[in-house]
């Protein structure tokens, strides 16, 4: 037990009540900007306003809204517009289905301005100056002092608009390289009106803003400033920068609290949504530091804060008031509740594998979580299943996290539950990748399973390579298939050299290279047709065994198919560590690679080239069902319910989800 954990794993100092601008907050959780993906039409949708009703039930004192639309110069379909009186109805609708809860709604305004995150060029960006965004290269117009001035009335009029719904209050998002972070930062803003140049001048956007919120608000009103601390970009925002910037922001006394970020909308952009590479809560000592700048104007802490232990350390010790918290409430709503009462083992955990950030950013599908298969929906909060109409016998054929969500589920509902699992592990080929690097958090998903399975009763028997005979025997009325998949030989390989296993694909070769310690001499080569963070997480693994490392594929890149916050600090890992990356190439099988050579041929030129010094050779590539047993037991007359890889391969995002609706259709 931590010196600021209590007994029971409580946390007193998270759950002691606090003001801000008048208003009580019931603890000091504050749900961070999620955006959710659920507006259509500009409009206010009931999956909206269910998502953060769920939060408010489930405990946290404050919620900060995912970006609106507050301006005529903002009006786009995908966020909640504001800025005219046609969203009154659902507005209200929404503030009071939070606020019914004792919990605060703050809009967010912000403006993306150059920033974009998907593929080509943004063809309306406005920005400070005419500077191409440094992702996307898409090139702004500047905005005009009128249109600055008209966006600082707009801002206002529909913060008002706000308050009379309902709403508590506004946050200004200056952070993750966006519109008023373009503005404040040297790098970006060119200007020499009144606008740029000086510090004053390069916050005088944002102190416009807040002033005239403040005039049109009132004192009651919670308006919060979320400051970039450090962007990550040369001749940008660092933490002396941000040192200067926040206290003059927050000089007037009209600012209720900050919140200090990281990131911008360049090479650093993967620094705003820290992932399970980096140290845990890696703001702190930014908050630390910059917290002596501002020190009497409240702080919400932010940065991967993913434990309720964490947040009251942070408490503890002074460095915030308020604990903000994104990903973590996405993946469990009810977290907050659970941390008052003890219930840390029932907690669903964000991972902070970013899969919510790559639902809507590249997937452009509405915020969803490989943790928590549920999200928005009516009984999302503190869910646990609803008995069925009659007990059924189910038998669960795999035991990795598609097959243990979908026993945990079908014994909460009353069946009698056999999970078979092959290996001696729960987790199946998630527990492989908890061993790698980035991966502890993993575990995480199948230790929740675990426990619900144990409390719902489920018997999971473990090291049993189950067959159509065993399964019959126990006369099952359902069979849940979660057996998974396996890699594809590649076409370079013959099948027979693939049959033998002198060359393994990469989960089999990394299951065999997890125990060893002892540095190995020689290059070891991965082909890739995976492009998962899995396969580089392996890649790692084995910089830290063999003296060189080399990833080849027949792909022009690496890490396609990742969301580029994800991707981005694959490329910033691998570079570091120096592994080599090989484009547009495939082995070439020479008979045996006894003499340490391997040949790899251009796709397109046919150039052979080679490595020297082959110590280790695996392969990552798209993988088939394994479902041998699908037809059997169907024959059998039993119904059986693929899923996970066994019914398509794909990601653990659709392992959990899949076995969810399973455990809930049976």
């Amino acid at each position: 037990m931590t010196s600021f954990e209590t007994e029971g794993g409580q946390t007193p100092l998270l759950q002691t009540p606090f003001e801000i601008a008048g208003k009580r907050l019931r603890n000091r959780v504050v749900h961070a900007s999620m955006t959710t993906l659920t507006v259509r039409d500009g409009r206010v949708m009931p999956e909206q306003i269910q998502y953060y009703a769920n939060r408010a039930r489930g405990g946290a004192a404050m919620i900060v809204s995912e970006p609106l639309s507050m301006s005529v110069l903002q009006s786009v379909p995908g966020k909640t517009h504001v800025f005219d009186d046609a969203n009154l109805d659902g507005l209200q609708r929404w503030a009071d289905a939070v606020e019914m809860h004792d919990c605060r709604l703050l809009g967010q305004i912000q403006d993306p301005g150059r920033a974009r995150h998907h593929v080509g060029r943004h063809l309306n960006a406005i920005a400070p100056s005419v500077l191409a965004d440094d992702l996307s290269w898409s090139v702004p117009r500047a905005l005009l002092a009128r249109e600055i001035r008209r966006f600082v009335e707009d801002f206002a009029t529909s913060s008002a608009r706000l308050k009379r719904c309902g709403f508590s209050g506004v946050e200004l998002s200056c952070g993750h390289g966006h519109l008023f972070h373009q503005f404040l930062s040297p790098q970006s803003n060119h200007r020499d009106d009144a606008y740029g140049g000086s510090w004053e001048n390069r916050t005088r956007f944002v102190a416009e803003i807040v002033a005239a919120i403040r005039s049109a608000c009132g004192s009651s009103f919670i308006i919060g400033l979320k400051l970039p601390g450090d962007d990550g970009m040369p001749g940008g925002i660092g933490p002396a920068e941000a040192a200067i910037i926040a206290p003059l922001l927050a000089a007037s006394g009209e600012i209720d609290y900050v919140c200090f970020a990281q990131g911008t909308h360049a090479a650093s952009l993967e620094m705003h949504v820290p992932d399970r590479y980096g140290p845990r809560m890696p703001y702190l000592d930014l908050i630390r530091t910059l917290r002596r700048s501002v020190p009497d104007v409240t702080h919400v802490a932010l940065g991967r804060i993913t434990d309720p232990a964490e947040a009251e350390g942070i408490l503890l010790r002074g460095e915030a008031e308020l604990i903000g918290l994104g990903r973590s409430l996405v993946a469990d709503p009810a977290w907050p509740v659970k941390a008052a009462s003890g219930r840390t083992n029932d907690i669903r955990y964000c991972v902070s594998c970013n899969t919510c950030w790559d639902t809507i950013i590249t997937r452009h599908a509405p915020i969803s979580c490989v943790n928590n298969p549920r999200v928005g929906q009516v009984d999302e909060v503190d869910f646990w299943p609803r008995k069925a109409d009659r007990s059924m016998r189910v038998v669960v054929i795999g035991a990795g996290i598609a097959g243990m969500e979908a026993a945990w589920v079908a014994a909460a509902r009353g069946h009698e539950v056999t999970v078979f699992g092959s290996s001696a592990n729960i987790g199946g080929k998630a527990w492989l990748r908890s061993l790698l690097p980035g991966g502890e958090e993993v575990s995480s998903i199948y230790d929740y399973q675990t426990v619900s399975a144990q409390r719902a009763g489920a018997r999971v028997e473990l090291g049993v390579l189950a067959d159509a005979s065993t399964v019959g025997q126990l006369k099952p009325d359902a069979v849940i298939l979660a057996t998974g998949a396996a890699m594809l030989p590649p076409s370079w390989l013959p099948p027979e050299v693939a049959e033998a296993g002198w060359v393994p694909d990469l989960r089999s070769a990394m299951a065999g290279l997890i125990g060893l310690a002892a540095r190995q001499p020689g290059t070891a080569v991965v082909f890739d047709m995976d492009h998962s963070e899995g396969t580089y997480a392996a890649a790692e693994r084995l910089h830290a065994i063999f003296s060189r490392v080399v990833i080849i594929t027949p792909r022009s890149a690496i890490a396609d198919d990742m969301s580029i916050v994800a991707r981005q600090g694959v490329l910033r890992r691998l570079s570091h560590k120096r592994i080599e990356m090989v484009f547009l190439c495939e082995p070439v099988w020479s008979g045996s690679f006894e003499d340490g050579v391997l040949g790899y041929r251009h796709v397109y030129t046919g150039e052979v080239r080679t490595i020297e010094n082959l110590a280790f050779l695996a392969y990552s590539t798209p993988r088939s069902r394994n479902d041998a047993l699908l037809a059997p037991l169907r024959e059998m007359g039993i119904r059986v319910i693929p899923v996970g890889d066994c019914l398509s391969p794909r990601d653990m995002l659709a392992a959990t989800a899949d076995g969810h609706a399973a455990g809930n259709s049976v």
